[in-house]
C-alpha cells in the first residue's frame, strides 16, 4: 500500500468564477489575492506542509495563468503537473481528464481550488482504507446548508443520500469539496461534461461512499461576499493552514 505521502491531489482549478467576475474580471478565480498571496498558494502550502508533494493542477479558464504563476511547483517543494481542459468538463469530467497523470496509484485526493478547509489529510486517508468504499469525502456541520445541499449519513459514516440545494437558511451537514478516491472511481465517471456531485456520487451509493466530519475552519470564495470574507480572515486562513498536526512535520521553505 503506498505511503500517504506518495499519494497525488486532484487540483480542480479549471472553472470559470462567473459569480466572481464583478471583482475578478480577469483573473481565475483560484488565483485570486488572499493577504500578499493567492488562494490557490494557501492551498498548495497547506499540501505541502502536511508532506502531500504530487500535485494535478487541473485547469481550464485562464490556464496559462496558473501556470505560469506556479510551473513545476519548485519554489513550493512539490512537483506540479497540468492537465488542461480545452472545454468545460465539470468537476467529473475534469477528474476523468487527469487519468493519465494518476496511473499505478490505488487512490488519490481530490480538492476543489476554490474552498479551504482545516483538515488533517492524513487522518482522512485512513478513513478511507479502513472503510473500504470507493469515495470518501471530507463532511462539515454549517448553519446555512440551503446553498451547499446536504448529506444524509447512517452512524458509521456511510453516505446513504443527498438532498439538494433548498436556498432557506437551515443548518445540516455538508460535502466540503475534500476526497479521497479509490483509483476504480475513474471507470464510473462518464465521458465528456458531469458532475460529481449530481451525476457520479448518487449512482455510487451503493458502491461505498463515506463521509469523515471536520470541525475546524471552512470557507469558499465562489461569490463576493466570500471572497471578501476570506480578506478579512487571511491571516488566521495562514495560520490554520500550517497548524502542526499529529504526526506531521513543519515546511520547508
Amino acid at each position: 500500500m503506498n505511503a500517504i505521502s506518495d499519494i497525488p491531489v486532484v487540483l480542480l482549478v479549471g472553472g470559470q468564477g462567473t459569480r466572481l467576475r464583478s471583482v475578478l474580471p480577469s483573473t481565475p478565480k483560484p488565483l485570486a489575492s488572499v493577504g500578499d498571496k493567492s488562494f490557490l498558494e494557501l492551498l498548495v502550502r497547506q499540501l505541502r506542509y502536511q508532506g502531500i508533494r504530487r500535485l494535478v493542477m487541473s485547469t481550464g479558464y485562464l490556464a496559462d495563468q496558473i501556470e505560469k504563476e506556479f510551473g513545476n511547483g519548485d519554489s513550493w517543494d512539490v512537483a506540479i503537473e497540468y492537465s488542461k481542459e480545452l472545454h468545460p468538463l465539470g468537476t467529473a469530467g475534469a477528474v476523468k481528464l487527469a487519468r493519465p497523470y494518476l496511473r499505478g496509484v490505488p487512490e488519490f485526493l481530490v480538492l476543489n481550488g476554490d474552498s479551504f478547509l482545516e483538515i488533517n489529510f492524513h487522518r482522512l486517508i485512513r478513513f478511507h482504507r479502513g472503510h473500504g468504499g470507493l469515495v470518501s469525502m471530507a463532511a462539515l456541520q454549517v448553519e446555512n446548508a440551503g446553498r451547499f445541499g446536504t448529506l444524509q449519513m447512517d452512524a458509521e459514516g456511510r453516505v446513504v443520500g443527498f438532498l439538494e440545494k433548498t436556498g432557506r437558511e437551515a443548518s445540516g451537514i455538508v460535502n466540503a469539496g475534500v476526497y479521497v478516491f479509490d483509483h476504480t472511481v475513474l471507470d464510473q465517471i462518464p465521458e465528456g461534461p458531469a458532475s460529481l456531485e449530481r451525476d457520479v456520487f448518487p449512482r455510487m451509493l451503493n458502491h461505498g461512499v463515506y463521509a469523515l466530519e471536520q470541525h475546524g475552519m471552512f470557507i469558499d470564495i465562489g461569490t463576493p461576499e466570500d471572497y471578501a470574507r476570506a480578506q478579512k480572515l487571511c491571516d488566521r486562513l495562514y495560520e490554520t493552514a500550517l497548524q502542526k498536526r499529529e504526526g506531521l512535520g513543519v515546511e520547508t521553505e
